[in-house]
Parts: structure tokens; C-alpha cells; sequence
């Protein structure tokens, strides 16, 4: 699938005021912004069209548009979050997304973020999470069934979402944490499978033949290598402090 476009929310200046179980140093709000403008700048020059939205004060995790929605090319599903204090976000994004597709609801008692998402070709992976309950998982495999998408539950045991363990690659090939690398969904897949130290790379993107890395995990890098693509390296270091990665900062279509 080749992107054009996406869509990004800037940190607001409270941003360090969501929901994170790291225990570490706060968040920098200037660290952040900068970081933030290197993603946005990445993804231009990989030939997406960027449409930058304004902060959501209200909701301080609102950057991670990721959760709010699963953009297919032909409909976009309008997540329903599992967190309480997100579960607004995805009203905040609805509009812009209408202008590009055809929008489809999760309905509660349903919930579904889109962290928990993974598409691979023509197949979902849909986490089963604190954040996904199967009620919502089974809502969207129904709208995405009618598209022709084949979709498969996969227990989140430990991680926030299903995409803090893997990460699609192309080619058949995923690149998980070994606490995912086992599960039965997998198995028919080609996997490089992450050292322990290094789990938090598995919140890879691949975009256009390019694969984004997080900043600083040698080992991943050298054993993507192989897949001849591009690796860009960028530094993620504020939003991981607050459970965030690569994937969580844009919804890509």
C-alpha cells in the first residue's frame, strides 16, 4: 500500500499530563515539539501530504491519532477508546477524516483503539487488550469483512497495544518482541524477532519502501538490513515516556 497522505495532531503543552506507566523524567514539551516536527518532516519527504491539527487541550494524549481511528482505502473505521479519559478524541477526528473516506463506527459496549490495529495486505490483526475489548474487535472485522479484509484476534497479554509488540514489514515479515513472537497468529509469518532489550522497536512504520526506527537500537537495525529498504532512525524519546511510539503519531493512508 502506498501512502499520500496523513493526518497529525501537534502535543499540546499539557501533553505530559496523559496516561503513561513509565516511571521516568517528565516530558519535555520543547524536546517534544522538535521531535514532533522531525516526524511531521520525515513523512513530507517520503511524499505525504500532512495535514497538521491543532491540540486538543482537553485530552493531552489527543497527538496519538493513531488510537482514534483504522484508515483502510476504502473506509475509515472511528475507533471507540477503551481509556476514559481518551474517549472524546475520536469525535476530534471524524471530521477530518470524512473528507478522505466513507466513515464506519465502533459502538459500545464495544471499545477499540487503533494502537491495536495491524494491517498486513489484506489481513487485520486485532489486539485484544486493556483497550480493546472483543466486542469491539468483532465490530471491526465485520466492517472490514465487507471489504473483503480477513481479520484475526490475537491476545495482548502484557503490552498497552497490540502494536507495541509488532509491526508489519512487508514481504510476509513481521518484526515482534519475543513475548509475541509465539503466538499461533503468527505463525505463517517470516519474524525477526527483537532482543529483550530492544522491544521497544518493535513500533517500527513501514512507509513507502522506508522503514521508520525508533533512534538508538543497533541490533533491530542490523537485522532489518537484509529486507533492502531504507531505515530512517528518528528520536521518539517524549512520547515514549508516555507509552507512545512511531506509529501513534499519524494515521496514514
Amino acid at each position: 500500500m502506498k501512502f499520500t497522505q496523513a493526518i497529525v495532531r501537534k502535543p499540546g503543552e499539557n501533553f505530559h499530563q496523559g496516561i503513561t506507566s513509565v516511571k521516568s523524567e517528565k516530558p519535555d514539551f520543547n524536546r517534544m515539539m522538535q521531535q514532533h516536527q522531525a516526524y511531521v518532516a520525515t513523512l513530507m519527504r517520503l511524499g505525504l501530504t500532512v495535514e497538521v491539527l491543532e491540540p486538543l487541550p482537553d485530552y493531552p494524549d489527543a497527538y496519538f491519532v493513531e488510537d482514534t481511528a483504522v484508515v483502510m482505502p476504502e473506509v475509515a473505521v472511528i475507533a471507540n477508546p477503551g481509556a476514559a479519559a481518551r474517549n472524546g478524541e475520536q469525535e476530534a477526528m471524524a471530521p477530518a477524516l470524512a473528507r478522505h473516506r466513507r466513515l464506519e463506527f465502533i459502538r459500545p459496549p464495544g471499545t477499540l483503539d487503533g494502537g491495536d490495529v495491524l494491517m498486513a495486505d489484506r489481513h487485520f490483526f486485532i489486539g485484544l487488550s486493556g483497550r480493546t475489548n472483543r466486542s469491539g474487535a468483532e465490530q471491526f472485522a465485520d466492517i472490514a469483512a465487507k471489504f473483503g479484509y480477513q481479520c484475526t484476534l490475537v491476545p495482548v497479554p502484557v503490552s498497552l497495544h497490540l502494536k507495541a509488540d509488532v509491526s508489519y514489514m512487508g514481504d510476509g515479515t513481521l518484526l515482534v518482541t519475543t513475548e509475541m513472537a509465539m503466538a499461533e497468529a503468527f505463525e505463517p509469518y517470516t519474524k525477526i524477532i527483537l532482543h529483550p532489550s530492544e522491544a521497544y522497536a518493535a513500533n517500527a512504520l513501514l512507509i513507502n519502501d522506508h522503514i521508520l526506527l525508533p533512534k538508538g537500537f543497533a541490533d533491530c537495525r542490523g537485522k532489518l538490513l537484509h529486507l533492502g529498504k531504507q531505515i530512517i532512525e528518528l528520536d521518539v524519546g517524549e512520547a515514549g515516556k508516555m507509552d507512545g511510539g512511531l506509529s501513534c503519531l499519524s494515521l496514514r493512508f
